[in-house]
């Protein structure tokens, strides 16, 4: 993966602490899943690592790490062609230097239909010799084609590097991101870029330490809310080591972070790689990779309360036990019209691949939630190993992608209803 800490640390294990955590019920539902799309490594790209985003036309869009025609990976959009068949193309293959290379997490559009989105290497260099330090893209549709251009090449100084995540606009058409290394303590940057007389300029609004505000931004968007405010978790540093969420505002032109929860660790949440959501109330949900009564990941809320730090509390609503129940979710959770939770696993399900799962979670009226397993991946040619989690499509289908299996090994694209 992209982030520093998901190669490094995916094996550390979390502390133990008192705090109880609930462990609720999990069931398996019947889901019906299709592969739409089996990438076959070559020039329609590989190791699909991205959340799916849509146009108002029901286009779905993403990324590849790798393959296209410099095997550098490509931006690709897959088309409904009727009959519940899609059609995959490839709208940009990287060169591997100056356009960028490697990206990850998807796309965000704009208004006008363009695409926006990172590469980990590539860009003109700066202190990352030989690879780049990543590169912040936009694609621009133009007679059936698509032209790229580089709206900013990190150096890895104290801009940060290798960015690999999706950015996310404000309302006045800004762009804001992460970084997992690099900037003022080489722990980690968040960076705005501002349209400036059809230039972009960087700044960056947040230099992570490693210590209470943690450090390493996460594999999953920020999420900004009405008033411009801006949320999100880091993967590592807090107060306890295991990861925080943060809320990062503006004051005319000074930006302040503060931390609302720092995990604690086991049978508390622990590492967070997705990103967050919000309920209607400003309550903040996401996963965590670690943690949980059992060690192998949970999904959690924050949101305020009395006589905590900062004013904010952390309940768990479920802790995965690894196994049939999926376990080490990295992705960003989506709620229904019913308020009812769903997200994608990384590891467990079939214990014979341990390939991930797609899981609902339902809260039960008293106060608790319960996890259905809606599909169990890993059976040929169906997918392998879920990290960005599924996007609606507004009639209550859900789309994602796997960075394995499929029909040649290189990932899919899937639907599932529940």
């Amino acid at each position: 993966m992209a982030n520093k800490n998901f190669c490094c640390f995916i094996t550390r294990t979390a502390g133990v602490f008192a705090l109880a955590a609930m462990l609720l019920s999990s069931t398996r539902a019947a889901g019906t899943e299709t592969p739409l799309y089996s990438f076959t490594g070559g020039n329609d790209g590989g190791d699909p690592a991205s959340q799916l985003s849509f146009d108002s036309a029901g286009n779905a869009y993403g990324t590849t790490v790798t393959g296209g025609a410099s095997d550098c990976g490509t931006v690709f959009q897959l088309t409904p062609s009727g009959g519940g068949q899609w059609q995959q193309s490839v709208l940009y293959s990287f060169g591997c230097f100056d356009d960028g290379k490697n990206p990850y997490g998807g796309v965000s559009l704009d208004a006008a239909g363009n695409l926006y989105g990172t590469t980990v290497a590539g860009g003109t260099g700066g202190i990352c010799t030989g690879d780049g330090c990543g590169v912040v893209f936009k694609l621009t549709p133009s007679g059936g084609s698509w032209t790229e251009s580089v709206l900013y090449s990190f150096t890895g100084d104290t801009d940060g590097f290798g960015p690999g995540g999706m950015v996310v606009f404000d309302r006045a058409g800004n762009l804001y991101g992460t970084t997992p290394d690099g900037g003022a303590y080489g722990e980690g940057t968040i960076y705005q870029l501002s349209p400036n007389g059809g230039l972009w300029q960087e700044k960056i609004i947040h230099n992570f330490t490693g210590g209470d505000d943690g450090a390493v931004g996460s594999l999953g968007a920020l999420f900004i809310n009405a008033a411009g405010v801006i949320y999100g978790v880091t993967e590592l540093g807090g107060a306890n080591g295991a990861g925080t969420v943060f809320r990062l505002s503006a004051s005319e032109d000074t930006w302040n972070l503060i931390t609302l929860y720092a995990f604690r660790g086991q049978p508390d949440a622990a590492f967070p790689y997705g990103g967050l959501i919000a309920d209607a109330h400003g309550n903040l949900y996401g996963t965590t990779y670690f943690g949980g009564a059992n060690g192998a990941g949970a999904v959690f809320k924050v949101a305020p309360g009395p006589n905590v730090i900062g004013g904010w509390r952390d309940t768990v609503l479920y802790s995965f036990q690894g196994g049939l129940d999926g376990g080490s979710p990295t992705s960003t959770l989506v709620f229904d019209a019913a308020g009812n939770l769903y997200g994608t696993t990384s590891a467990g399900g079939d214990p014979g691949c341990d390939c991930g799962v797609a899981f609902e979670l339902t809260p039960n009226g008293s106060g608790g939630w319960n996890e259905s397993v809606l599909h169990t991946f890993g059976t040929a040619p169906d997918g392998a190993y879920l990290y960005y989690g599924m996007t609606p499509d507004g009639v209550g289908n859900f789309f994602g992608t796997t960075v394995g299996g499929g029909a040649h090994g290189h990932g899919t694209v899937f639907e599932l209803t529940p």
